[in-house]
């Protein structure tokens, strides 16, 4: 069997914490605020954790 590619754009937008969590930035936060109310500018803020469903399936991505 062939070794699997690993996808460099997923390890380019989503970082490994060493506890073996998967942290990414919500889109829709670098530029045009203005418009957006305050609730969906602190939603956007900061980084976010994925699910736990998630996590298994992007990190046989990322290997």
């Amino acid at each position: 069997m062939p070794k699997l590619k690993n996808k460099g754009a997923i390890k380019k937008r989503l970082k490994k914490t060493k506890k073996g969590k998967i942290k990414f930035r919500r889109a829709n936060s670098n530029h045009l605020q203005s418009k957006h109310s305050n609730k969906n500018r602190r939603r956007c803020s900061g980084e976010k954790e994925v699910s736990s469903g998630d996590r298994k399936r992007i990190k046989r991505l990322m290997h």
